[in-house]
């Protein structure tokens, strides 16, 4: 697979999918389904959520350039905005240059969380189920034979305590589970509830809630890229000072939480498409990533730049990514098992691994826009399209009015309709 595709953004919509329906190996049938509306018939989509009454649907783009560990891969992106899909793919031509991303991640490890109430002393609770570890372990091990076939299931346990609150004393049990290839809610979900009945014997407490954490901190990604200076040169700033100018970006991010959350939605804007892409949980990404941005108990940037010895831009992150190949929307959506086959991976952990080097790119072509030309020059120029279809703009009639409302620098619906009708008379 070669993920640099010169040109690709100049095709049409048919070109596209013909070339990258060639590079993925995508069949006569797979093809048609991202070119027919409603890849997603209505009994599937009945059988996923209640109370259906018709599909949503968005746009499904390809990010190009990614080099990722040695190995390319195509990146399916589902999402609304103008930009994303276009920074992503230039910021990856630039650190393709250098070698591509550089990655890694730690186990599937997820947590399920048993709450204890009823109890004199969470000290005491905590001393009881450790001392009984290998039998709750056991226990939880013995709903999913299949999962230990593979080499997952639970692993360990902790005991967090909270000695005083509103209920009184609470100990909370947490499962520590290896979910190998698959997201793991349902998974660990069971295995809390199947250990319920022991633990009240044990603790003579009362079990309330039984559920997974997504804050996976125990399942975390990380990537790292490096673009030379002469890379990001601008027509009036050398590619040091465009540097020194996002530097001074970050460390907005880092001090302050009110641009530290904007920065790390601008991360989340690469992921959550491949997330969406893919049939996985968005929102459980969403919620990890955000309260591991605090875990220095200051809300702050997800990711980190500084400058090496060379003046090497040097990019890093790291976050939970609680992400899976096989159960939920990835096996039953057609267009779900479709981006996987185009993304070129063979676990959940390189998928991981894979959607963290397209948030940390996304970081990057957010942060050299705001340091150097603004935000909203290159957006405006593709929220552009937006607005001529908007406005009525025929496919033939588009382009005409994109450039237009971009040389003069005035991108607005009024201004679409006053040049439709130019056009038109």
């Amino acid at each position: 697979m070669n993920s640099k595709l010169p040109d690709f953004r100049k095709l049409t919509v048919s070109e596209r999918l013909h070339e990258i329906a060639k590079i993925a190996g995508l069949n006569e049938q797979q093809q048609q389904l991202l070119q027919k509306d409603g890849a997603l018939n209505g009994d599937l989509a009945n059988g996923m959520i209640e109370n259906v009454i018709g599909k949503f649907e968005l746009p499904f783009g390809i990010a190009t350039n990614f080099k990722i560990n040695g190995k390319d891969h195509l990146i399916p992106m589902v999402v609304e905005e103008p930009s994303i899909v276009a920074a992503a793919s230039y910021m990856a031509k630039l650190v393709r240059e250098n070698g591509g991303f550089t990655t890694s991640s730690t186990e599937p490890l997820m947590r399920a969380q048993v709450q204890i109430l009823g109890i004199d002393s969470a000290e005491k609770i905590k001393e009881i189920l450790l001392a009984h570890k290998d039998d709750i372990v056991q226990l939880a091990n013995s709903k999913d034979k299949f999962l230990i076939g593979l080499g997952g299931g639970c692993k360990d346990i902790e005991v967090h305590l909270f000695e005083s609150s509103k209920v009184g004393p609470m100990a909370v049990m947490h499962l520590i589970v290896n979910v190998c290839d698959a997201m793991g809610a349902n998974t660990v979900n069971t295995m809390a509830e199947t250990v319920t009945p022991l633990v009240e014997k044990l603790t003579g407490g009362q079990v309330r809630l039984r559920i997974l954490s997504n804050l996976a901190d125990l399942r975390l990604v990380s990537a790292e890229l490096i673009v030379r200076p002469d890379q990001l040169e601008q027509a009036t700033l050398s590619g040091h000072e465009v540097i020194d100018r996002m530097l001074e970006a970050y460390e907005f991010a880092v001090i302050d939480p009110y641009r530290a959350a904007t920065h790390n939605k601008g991360i989340m804007n690469g992921i959550d498409p491949v997330i969406v892409a893919t049939g996985n949980d968005w929102r459980a990404i969403e919620a990890g990533a955000h309260v591991y941005a605090v875990k220095n108990g200051h809300y702050g940037s997800l990711s980190t730049w500084e400058k090496d010895a060379q003046g090497h831009l040097v990019g890093r992150i790291e976050l939970p990514m609680a992400v899976g190949l096989v159960g939920g929307a990835t096996k039953t959506h057609p267009l779900a098992q479709l981006a996987i086959q185009m993304l070129n991976i063979e676990s959940a952990s390189e998928l991981g691994e894979v959607i963290a080097a397209v948030g940390l790119a996304q970081n990057m072509a957010a942060m050299r826009a705001l340091a150097t030309e603004g935000i909203q020059r290159g957006h405006m120029a593709l929220h552009a399209r937006n607005i001529a279809v908007v406005a009525g703009a025929q496919v033939h009639e588009v382009d005409f009015v994109v450039q237009k409302m971009v040389a003069e620098q005035d991108v607005r619906n009024d201004r679409a309709l006053e040049l439709l009708s130019a056009l038109r008379s």
